[in-house]
């Protein structure tokens, strides 16, 4: 029988999902390291654009800081001034 740590040695990826698209990360992904590698977002500057997960709002100073979790639900979208 396997236990979840041989689980977690022999697939060490987690799922989420990028702007409703699945995608795996390796557990203990940066919230910020995704952002800075996916072809949707890499090519953009980071102040271009807003980062949530889950529904709550990831201050661009905390992308680093912040761990992704199997089943996350990243959301990015450029946020607009005005009114």
């Amino acid at each position: 029988m396997k236990t979840l740590e041989t689980i977690a040695a022999v697939d060490p990826s987690i799922a989420v999902t990028l702007n409703g698209a699945p995608c795996q990360v390796d557990a203990g992904t940066p919230l910020g390291e995704l952002l800075a590698r996916h072809p949707e977002t890499a090519t953009l500057a980071p102040q271009a654009y807003a980062s949530a997960v889950n529904g709550a709002f990831v201050a661009r100073a905390r992308r680093e800081r912040h761990m992704l979790q199997a089943g996350d639900a990243v959301t990015v979208f450029q946020a607009i001034v005005g009114g």
